[in-house]
């Protein structure tokens, strides 16, 4: 069975304070927060924290990040590869650090993740919900959670 995991990131600036946030249910989330930081970032962090804090079986990430769910669902992590770490236009890869982690829990070792996106500030219950643990997070400079297992 795959599990379906929320994840949101958010920015009070870009750069600035930033918070991230993955959710299963209202009742088992996690999130932290960052400091200076981007948005992008900030998604890309809820992204790899959430398949880091389920290590096992499927995965299915939905996010309002066209930025992530992109690079995932487009493949533009293999143009990023085969040009050195160069996008499209011939400048380095922003977010490497976070890219190469994340791709090193996904593609890398052959892991069952896929990736969704959702519009964002669209009413989708889950996605305001971690919209909100995210926002707190960078708001308030720390995170919550709940335990995972």
């Amino acid at each position: 069975m795959r599990t379906v995991i929320y994840t949101d990131g958010s920015c009070r600036g870009n750069p600035g304070p930033g918070g991230w946030a993955w959710a299963v249910g209202e009742h088992l989330y996690a999130s932290g927060a960052d400091s200076p930081t981007t948005n992008q970032r900030m998604e890309l962090t809820a992204a790899l924290e959430a398949v880091r804090a389920f290590p096992e079986g499927p995965l299915e990430i939905v996010s309002d990040s066209t930025y992530v769910v992109k690079c995932f669902n487009d493949k533009w992590h293999a143009g990023w590869r085969r040009r050195g770490w160069k996008n499209s236009q011939g400048q380095a890869v922003a977010n490497r650090d976070l890219w190469e982690a994340i791709f090193a829990v996904t593609i890398d070792c052959g892991r069952d993740v896929t990736f969704r996106w959702v519009k964002g500030h669209s009413g989708e219950p889950m996605n305001e919900f971690v919209d909100t643990l995210a926002t707190l997070a960078a708001d308030e400079g720390r995170g919550r959670s709940t335990p995972t297992q």
